[in-house]
């Protein structure tokens, strides 16, 4: 008898997604999230307290558009860092940082933490709107740092 070898799951392909959304405080807010469908945006969201209003697929055409490799992010990470230990608030260091980079993909994805953050979002938050670029792990790192007042040390 004849049996199947186990098959590897597929990856399941993943999307950008446009939202629109209130806070706890009632805040309207948006953002963009990756996720293979928008049932997992709604719901990540609202782990997030975001009670979400719109949720709509974004086509991207990737076509020229310079990509993000995990170099970049701990490029980003150490410049951040290095501005955070010298007293340079983190907006502003996520601006400096932000446009000083050559990648258009980065700068964008910098300024939109930025922006986040501006609207209110934690830093810790304002990433995890990124799953894509930043893990879980690195999420948790930033929070702990964040929630012990020593976001800079780490």
């Amino acid at each position: 008898m004849a049996t199947k070898a186990a098959r590897k799951p597929k990856a399941e392909k993943s999307y950008d997604f446009a939202w629109t959304g209130t806070d706890r405080r009632g805040k309207k807010i948006k953002g963009k999230l990756r996720a293979a469908n928008d049932a997992i945006v709604r719901a990540d969201l609202r782990k997030q307290g975001v009670t979400p209003i719109k949720v709509q697929k974004q086509i991207t055409l990737s076509f020229g558009k310079p990509k993000i490799t995990s170099g970049d992010i701990a490029i980003f990470s150490r410049q951040l860092a290095t501005m955070m230990k010298a007293g340079v608030p983190l907006v502003q260091a996520l601006d400096i940082v932000g446009k000083g980079h050559d990648n258009a993909s980065v700068q964008e994805l910098i300024l939109a933490i930025k922006g986040d953050i501006e609207g209110g979002t934690s830093l810790t938050n304002a990433l995890r709107k990124h799953p894509m670029y930043f893990d879980d792990l690195f999420c948790n790192l930033v929070e702990a740092g964040e929630q012990a007042g020593v976001l800079e040390t780490l």
